[in-house]
């Protein structure tokens, strides 16, 4: 006998379902690997224009006010 015949035989209904993260949380694994994929590529996006409005207002910002007083 082949070890997911053993399996299915074991797990019964159970087999071929994901798995949850908790007991009582209607969250699989997957998901909650997702999620986490999400979050991290959004807090990089975040980064990123973080650091672009830090670059224009430090040293974009400044050359047009030191342009309006010359003139």
């Amino acid at each position: 006998m082949g070890e997911a015949k053993r399996r299915k035989e074991t797990l019964g209904d159970k087999y071929g379902q994901e798995t949850r993260i908790m007991p009582g949380v209607p969250i699989t694994k997957a998901q909650a690997e997702q999620f986490t994929q999400w979050t991290t590529r959004g807090a990089w996006i975040g980064i990123g224009a973080m650091v672009a409005v830090w670059v224009t207002v430090r040293f974009i910002g400044p050359s047009f006010g030191w342009w309006q007083i010359v003139n």
